[in-house]
C-alpha cells in the first residue's frame, strides 16, 4: 500500500461526503483525529457543528428549512472515559451504549447497517480511539452494501495496535461525486501525518475540501501521556 497525501485526497475529490481521520503526530505524542461533513442539497448543507460535553453534535443552521433530522442532526463525537468516538451518524450513541454494556466496538455496530438513503445507501462509517496510561490505539469501521445491492449489508472492522508515529487513516462515504453516488472501496486510506500543530492541520483539511460542497469540520489533538486535548471546530455557516 502506497502512503498517500490526506491533502492530495481531499483537494482530488469534490464529494467524499463524510470522513474520518485517525493517526498520529510525527514526534508520537499526539493522538489526532478529523472528522468533517459535507452537503449537496439545502437539508444537508443547512447544519454546523456545536459543543456538546465533551463531543459535538449537529443542528440546523436555520430551523426553518430543516426538511428531515434523521440523517443529518445527531452526534458525531461522544466520549466515554478513556474512549473516543468518532462516527457519521446516531451510531455514536450505539456504540457508546454498548461500551457501557461491555460488548466490543464490532459487537456494538452489529444491530445497525447502513443509512436507508436509496440508491446511495450511505455506507455508516466509525472510528474508536482508546488512550490510557500512555498506551494509545484505535480501530475503524465500514457498513456498506454489497455493491448498491442492499440486501446484503457488507461489515468491516480495521484495528490498529499501537500506531505508528506520523501514519494515519482515512475512510470517507463515496469514493467519487456521481450518481448514484458509489461507496468508498477497500480498506481505510493509509495516509501520512506531520507535526503541524493544530490550527495548520485544521487549516490545511478545511482548505482542501471542496468549497461548495464542506459544510462543517471537526479536529481533535489528544496527549497520549496525560489524556489532555485540543478541539477546534469550522463551520461554514456562521451566525
Amino acid at each position: 500500500m502506497k502512503m498517500l497525501s490526506l491533502r492530495e485526497e481531499l483537494a482530488g475529490n469534490t464529494y467524499p461526503g463524510r470522513g474520518i481521520v485517525i493517526g498520529r503526530s510525527a514526534d508520537g505524542k499526539k493522538a489526532i483525529t478529523a472528522y468533517f461533513i459535507m452537503g449537496r442539497s439545502e437539508n444537508s448543507r443547512n447544519r454546523v457543528f456545536v459543543t456538546e460535553g465533551e463531543g459535538i453534535r449537529t443542528e440546523a443552521f436555520d430551523p426553518s428549512k430543516l426538511v428531515d433530522p434523521s440523517l443529518i442532526i445527531y452526534a458525531p463525537v461522544r466520549v466515554l472515559g478513556n474512549t473516543t468516538i468518532v462516527t457519521n451518524g446516531d451510531q455514536t450513541d450505539t456504540i457508546y451504549e454498548g461500551l457501557e454494556k461491555g460488548l466490543t466496538f464490532e459487537q456494538s455496530l452489529r444491530t445497525r447497517e447502513y443509512e436507508p438513503d436509496g440508491p446511495n445507501y450511505t455506507p455508516r462509517i466509525s472510528g474508536i480511539m482508546n488512550i490510557e496510561n500512555g498506551k494509545y490505539d484505535f480501530a475503524m469501521s465500514i457498513l456498506k452494501s454489497n455493491n448498491g445491492n442492499p440486501d446484503c449489508c457488507n461489515r468491516y472492522t480495521y484495528t490498529y495496535d499501537n500506531p505508528i508515529a506520523g501514519e494515519g487513516r482515512f475512510i470517507h462515504t463515496y469514493a467519487q461525486d456521481i450518481n448514484p453516488l458509489p461507496s468508498f472501496e477497500g480498506e481505510p486510506k493509509w495516509i501520512g501525518m506531520g507535526d503541524e500543530d493544530i490550527d495548520t492541520f485544521t487549516n490545511m483539511v478545511w482548505e482542501n475540501l471542496n468549497e461548495d460542497n464542506k459544510v462543517s469540520l471537526f479536529v481533535r489533538y489528544i496527549d497520549i501521556e496525560t489524556g489532555k486535548y485540543e478541539t477546534r471546530i469550522i463551520n461554514k455557516n456562521v451566525k
